[in-house]
This record gives C-alpha cells, structure tokens and sequence, in this order.
C-alpha cells in the first residue's frame, strides 16, 4: 500500500474548498458537513491555503475571535507544503509525520485535485482498495 501512487488512493470526495472571502463559521459548516478535517483555500482555481480544525482552535477559538466575522483566509495555513499526486503514499506520510501535519493537499499544475489524510492510513477498507486493484490489473 505505501507503494502506491497517490493519485490512485487520494479522496477526491473528500476535497472540499472554499474561497478566502469565506468566514470561519461558513467554512466550519463546510466541514461539518462533508465530515472533513481541512478544507482547501482555492482563489483562481489556485490553492491559496488551508484551513483546519487546528486553525480553528489556535487561531480563533482560543484567541477569542468571532468566527462569523472573520475571513478563513486571515486565519488559513498559508502556502501549504503540497505533494504531487504521482508520489507514493508513503513518501505522503512520511511527510506529514515529519511535519507534524495531518492533511496534504495534492496539487497538480498549481490546482488542487485531492488530499491525503493521515487517517487514510488507519482505513482497512483502503487496503482491501489497493488489493482489488492489483487482482485486476494480473488479470489485464
């Protein structure tokens, strides 16, 4: 599995952006929502950002600010380490252990196309995934 190229393992359906105009408290429903940790600050169709539910406690809650007023991209992770989505899983969480992170988003020509969460690896199902998909391709 940490062999496998993230664009084949990366959640698209997990990727949620917003732009930085957006508020603390839209972008919070946001990830209510879709069940998301980290949504992605996309201006242009260029990521720009993101923002996470650290970001929301380290940089508003417990600072006192009132997130219906204030912008996600005053409070946003700013140029994000990003990964291309031609690198293997493993190199993706390497890099998030020894970063200290739990979301890489995947970018591909400035665009974000995916992110990659630390709590992939602890998904049984990606495994039997990654499985499924090798039996098919021995069978091509």
């Amino acid at each position: 599995m940490l062999s496998e190229r993230i664009r084949r393992l990366m959640e698209r359906d997990k990727m949620v952006t917003a732009p930085p105009q957006a508020t603390v408290y839209e972008v919070a429903g946001l990830m209510l929502e879709r069940g998301v940790g980290a949504v992605m600050i996309v201006e242009d169709g260029l990521l720009t950002g993101i923002f996470t539910e650290r970001d929301a406690v380290f940089r508003v809650v417990a600072q006192g600010r009132d997130p219906r007023t204030v912008g996600v991209g005053d409070v946003m992770t700013r140029q994000p380490v990003t990964i291309d989505p031609d690198v293997t899983f493993g190199h993706a969480m390497l890099l998030m252990y020894e970063r200290g992170f739990r979301h890489l988003p995947v970018v591909e020509n400035g665009k974000p196309v995916g992110i990659v969460s630390a709590r992939a690896a602890l998904d049984p199902e990606l495994e039997e995934f990654v499985c499924e998909a090798r039996r098919r391709e021995a069978f091509r």
